[in-house]
This record gives C-alpha cells, sequence and structure tokens, in this order.
C-alpha cells in the first residue's frame, strides 16, 4: 500500500505578485524551489493563511535570490500580494519507506529569504 505522506512545505512566504493573464501555475524563486526539493511543473498545494483559500496547481522557476512569489491565471485570483501562503508538495511512499523519509521544511524571513 502507498500512503500519501507530506514531501516538502515552504512556510509562511509572502505573496509578491498575483497575474491573471499568465496561463496559470505559481511563480517561485527558484531558491525556494531548491531548498524544498520542488522541481518546475510538479504539482503543489498553495494555501493561503488570509483567507482560507486552498488550491492546487503547478509551480514554476523565478528568479534565484528575488523572493518572488507569484500566482499566475486563474490561481491569481486565489489572493492579493503581501498575503502570507504555505506552499505544500506530497509524494507517495510504501510503509517500508515511511522510517526514513525526511520532510523538508522551509521557514522564511519577511522578504522570502531562507532562515538559516
Amino acid at each position: 500500500m502507498l500512503r500519501t505522506m507530506l514531501k516538502s512545505k515552504i512556510h509562511r512566504v509572502r505573496l509578491t505578485d498575483c497575474n491573471l493573464d499568465y496561463e496559470g501555475s505559481i511563480a517561485i524563486d527558484v531558491d525556494l524551489l531548491r531548498a524544498a526539493d520542488i522541481l518546475p511543473g510538479e504539482q503543489v498545494q498553495v494555501l493561503n493563511i488570509n483567507n482560507g483559500n486552498r488550491i492546487i496547481t503547478y509551480a514554476i522557476e523565478a528568479a534565484a535570490g528575488s523572493g518572488t512569489i507569484m500566482l499566475n491565471g486563474p490561481a491569481a485570483r486565489a489572493g492579493i500580494p503581501s498575503d502570507i501562503l504555505v506552499i505544500i508538495t506530497y509524494c507517495q511512499l510504501d510503509d517500508k519507506e515511511i522510517p526514513n523519509h525526511k520532510i523538508r521544511i522551509i521557514k522564511v524571513d519577511s522578504q522570502n529569504k531562507i532562515k538559516q
């Protein structure tokens, strides 16, 4: 049996922009993507702490070091700049893999820079 488990979480990032005219997705600073082990095109769940919205979309790269977190296309309706988000990915593991599974939790400062 496979279980769906938390793989990574980027905790309390600040939404920097929304672009309704883009095809879709969430643009995330590539430094955050790498730290959280999220690939471009990978499915993510986006939780908006300010309004309670929960959406599923896919990640795309934003410039490294930019702090960019931008909702695009229909997802742009799920928040406004300055909203606080949690971005989550999941993985499928069998029971034997679970004891060795390491969840990546990335915490950021008010500029979406990784806290050390």
